[in-house]
């Protein structure tokens, strides 16, 4: 007769995970609940109304995506004709030019009208392209986190594995410009339910991610503290020109626009208004003159602050979330 084995005995052997079913729990997608508990509603009438350096209606936040691509895999795309092609030597290279040519136009640009970019970093960037982290360095811009590469978004990793990133960006972007980020815009704005908790534990203190706002407003996480800041989704010359189909000219004027009512509606309370670049678009020469154009639209009106993004971190929370 077989004797089987006690409850008890039964149910610790049940109990022990295996190696199987360790991997199986790790490679779970994440839940994601209804609601993602990080703020609250905030009406902007409803807030203090908020007043920037020296009675400035408007900062200006200008942020040039600076990045790497994997040359074995599709990514941003200017034409089809490579669409399904390994590798798609137009789309590349069509890319490559923004890191060559484009971005050295940009901070041309830039430098004329005394505005710092805060660039949206690909760590990768560090290794392959480090000319322009010593230009960048020497006209006073700041870094923040990009992910490692724009051909690998966040969302699909492990926690361990994301984690690793976030870590592996921050110390990468510390080692290469001389200066640890303090913000971060994934690539994409891609996000896990876990990211903002893992960004704050790395000492990212601002977030570029959350584009519905005019005003930066402090986010929960478990620990540390995040602020974040306005960055748009529509003054972006990607979602512009390429999705949008706008031409040029018109997302110059776009620009300036934007500027127009956020500066009238800025004498009640202050805006942030970000302008969101790509070297390999805004950087070519029939696109980078409206960029001219509405640059220099912007610095002649006088109540600007024309300021990075822990610049604008730093006051508002001195100024408006002491201790967030």
């Amino acid at each position: 007769m077989t004797r089987r084995p006690s409850k008890s005995k039964v149910s610790r052997t049940a109990a022990k995970p295996t190696r199987h079913t360790a991997k199986a729990a790790a490679s779970a997608p994440t839940i994601v609940p209804q609601h993602h508990g990080r703020f609250e509603y905030s009406a902007i009438v409803d807030r203090k109304p908020l007043r920037w350096p020296n009675g400035a209606r408007v900062a200006l936040w200008v942020i040039p995506n600076i990045e790497h691509f994997l040359f074995d895999r599709p990514s941003t795309r200017l034409a089809d004709g490579g669409l399904g092609l390994n590798p798609d030597v137009l789309n590349y290279s069509w890319r490559d030019y923004g890191v060559r040519v484009g971005i050295w136009r940009m901070m041309d640009i830039m430098e004329r009208y005394g505005i710092k970019g805060t660039v949206a970093l690909n760590s990768d960037v560090c290794t392959y392209y480090p000319r322009i982290i010593e230009a960048g360095n020497d006209l006073g811009w700041e870094w923040m986190g990009h992910g490692t590469t724009n051909s690998v978004l966040i969302n699909r990793q492990t926690e361990a594995e994301e984690r690793a990133l976030v870590k592996g960006v921050v110390e990468a972007i510390h080692k290469g410009t001389g200066k640890r980020p303090r913000g971060w815009l994934s690539p994409a704005l891609s996000e896990t339910t876990r990211t903002l908790d893992l960004l704050a534990a790395a000492g990212i203190d601002y977030v570029g991610n959350w584009v519905n706002d005019d005003q930066p407003y402090a986010m929960r996480v478990k620990s540390g503290r995040m602020l974040s800041m306005p960055y748009s989704a529509e003054i972006n010359d990607i979602p512009a020109l390429l999705g949008l189909h706008q031409s040029p000219e018109m997302f110059g004027q776009m620009i300036r626009d934007q500027f127009d009512v956020l500066y009238e509606d800025g004498a009640r309370t202050g805006r942030v208004m970000s302008i969101c670049l790509h070297p390999f678009l805004i950087g070519h020469p029939h696109r980078s003159k409206y960029l001219d154009q509405a640059l220099k639209h912007i610095t002649s009106r006088q109540e600007v602050w024309l300021a990075t993004g822990s610049e604008i971190a730093d006051w508002y929370r001195k100024n408006y979330t002491e201790g967030s």
